[in-house]
């Protein structure tokens, strides 16, 4: 991936200079391998349903059946929104809403998505949260990540629902007073250097997430107990592997599935201190997706070729 045009020196800089690029560089076919690649990695991680956030502002209709038909193929769950915008002006923001809209009617498994509150208007926020409350599945929005949301629990103030998913929170106050759950990003928070959110401070329910970055969760929520740990030496690993279980309650389909680990008890005390942990068998919906490590319904080592030629048309975009 060829450097940014300019070293980013703080968290604006980096979506500035580098995800907000690669947004803009996204078209369908680069979409549909790289989902594949993503959902075939989660699957060999155990993870058997991904909730997605996904902005392709110059390939946004179509863009959630491209996602929610590669997974499917792979054979692993999905929940997608798009990410509503104004940074590519009203009009971007309302073909946003309309693909939220196309796939939710057309019976995708989904939220109405929302990219931060700092990036949208109060038309756009309005918006989504009406679209959310009509199809009764909230809205996925990302908070407070870094200093330039520090005024999300203001915009978002009267819109948020219990069934909203609020990303990050990293600076949001203790008394913040939006509903939702709380997904935590240890990783993604650290990478961008945006702070730690230390979410037991919050009476929000906490889902454990990774921003996009693969999709082990088990690895997720290592990190995510050595990191609290850090802040608080009296914590141990249950809280982590609570938030980490909450994903079911936010794909409540996921509880059927089944995993076979190479470890023979993954418990919370064990995983937190034991690496390498890999699924061997997984069971979605009954049916066999993957059997010894690889993939019954795909091929391996066709979808990482076709995401590496990917992946070098993105680049040269960019």
């Amino acid at each position: 991936m060829p450097a940014p045009p300019a070293d980013p020196q703080n968290f604006l800089g980096i979506l500035e200079n580098i995800w907000w690029r690669l947004d803009t560089a996204l078209d369908l076919e680069i979409l549909e391998w790289s989902a594949k690649l993503g959902a075939l990695e989660a699957l060999q991680s155990g993870c058997t349903a991904i909730i997605d956030h996904h902005e392709s502002p110059n390939a946004i209709e179509g863009s959630l059946s491209v996602i929610a038909d590669a997974c499917a193929e792979v054979g692993v769950r999905v929940d997608c929104a798009y990410g509503v915008t104004d940074r590519h002006g009203a009009d971007g923001a309302r073909r946003g809403l309309e693909e939220n809209r196309r796939f939710l009617s057309e019976g995708g498994r989904g939220r109405v998505g929302a990219h931060a509150s700092f990036t949208c208007s109060e038309e756009t926020l309005a918006a989504a949260a009406a679209m959310g409350e009509e199809f009764g599945v909230g809205v996925h929005i990302h908070v407070a990540e870094g200093v330039d949301d520090i005024d999300a629990p203001g915009r978002l103030a009267g819109l948020t629902t219990d069934d909203w998913l609020l990303i990050h929170g990293v600076h949001l106050p203790d008394d913040h007073g939006l509903s939702g759950t709380l997904v935590h990003n240890p990783r993604s928070n650290m990478n961008n250097s945006v702070g730690y959110a230390r979410p037991l401070r919050f009476d929000n329910p906490i889902a454990l997430g990774t921003d996009g970055i693969g999709a082990d969760m088990f690895d997720e929520f290592r990190l995510a107990y050595v990191r609290l740990r850090e802040d608080d030496i009296s914590t141990s690993p249950d809280a982590p592997w609570s938030w980490l279980a909450r994903g079911w309650d936010l794909f409540p389909e996921a509880r059927d599935d089944k995993v076979t680990w190479s470890y023979p008890t993954p418990e919370p005390w064990h995983v937190a201190f034991t690496t390498g942990i890999r699924a061997i068998d997984v069971d979605i919906d009954g049916q066999p997706v993957l059997r010894d490590g690889q993939p019954t319904r795909v091929d391996a080592d066709e979808v990482r070729v076709k995401a590496a030629e990917q992946a070098q048309r993105l680049f040269a975009k960019l």
